[in-house]
């Protein structure tokens, strides 16, 4: 039988599927484990501390289900809880390894702006953190990071209510506000993974000139580069191409949107978060 040890994405709900999915074409040989705490959904309202507190018990899981790494497929938990899960946690646990989403965007979304001046767009808990900000000041300090937080658009995007006239009336009216805010912005930066699935939307309501970008294709790319770079965690990483879903809540609804999202029918499994 062939050993299990794929590469665990977590996501407070469903948005991660958008990093996943762009992760799982260009490595299509390796073994993957989803896990959405849909349960507990959202993040983006909650304390750090809480914020933390979920995260880690998800990272455990995957952990307990094999994963040697754990990518944190979600801009909240990257901003609130990873760097407390790297200094504090993971000297536990030998060999294994946690990253985020954020600092693969930080390195390279600035390129991209003729302006240096961009928007991300995101969680209230991500854009209060101002990890972001920081990420971008280390990595790209000529690039004017401009924020604005979207509170609701993860509930219409976990509730499938971001396509009806109603959601959409509110998503534009949203992006009226960003695109009065920050009129010299020309990248609009999704930095919350469920964003994505908003993207062709985005794109029709806003200027010919801006660029809307999400995280998936940067994520995957950081991703290869980073198991190149790290051959002793690749041997560990099972390759039967082969991938698991899990959630929190009930399977047969998470079924619905994660295969309208990745494009193929999914077979979800239920979880209890340890």
């Amino acid at each position: 039988m062939n050993k299990s040890n794929p590469i665990g994405f977590f996501d407070s709900g469903y948005g991660g599927l958008t990093v996943l999915k762009e992760v799982q074409k260009l490595l299509p040989e390796y073994d993957y484990l989803y896990l959405g705490d849909n349960a507990r959904a959202p993040y983006g309202t909650r304390t750090a501390d809480v914020v933390y507190q979920y995260t880690w018990e998800a990272v455990k899981t995957l952990f307990d289900q094999g994963c040697f790494l754990v990518v944190l497929a979600c801009n909240t938990a990257s901003a609130k809880a990873l760097r407390r899960i790297q200094q504090e946690n993971l000297s536990d646990f030998p060999g294994r390894r946690v990253l985020g989403v954020i600092r693969p965007s930080a390195e390279v979304v600035g390129d991209f702006s003729k302006n240096k001046n961009i928007v991300v767009l995101g969680t209230e808990g991500t854009i209060a953190s101002n990890t972001y900000v920081d990420e971008f000041k280390n990595l790209s300090p000529l690039t004017k990071v401009n924020q604005y937080a979207c509170p609701l658009w993860v509930p219409l995007i976990e509730n499938a209510q971001y396509n009806t006239k109603e959601g959409e009336a509110f998503i534009k009216n949203d992006l009226k506000k960003i695109l009065k805010s920050f009129p010299k912005a020309d990248v609009i930066l999704l930095g919350c993974t469920h964003y994505p699935i908003l993207q062709c939307f985005i794109e029709k309501n806003v200027p010919e000139g801006v660029l809307v970008m999400s995280q998936g294709e940067i994520v995957a790319t950081s991703l290869k580069s980073y198991l190149l770079r790290h051959e002793w965690l690749d041997k560990e990483i099972s390759k039967n191409n082969n991938s698991r879903y899990l959630t929190t809540e009930d399977p047969k609804v998470f079924e619905v949107l994660a295969s309208t999202i990745l494009g193929i029918d999914v077979n979800v499994e239920h979880i209890k978060i340890k």
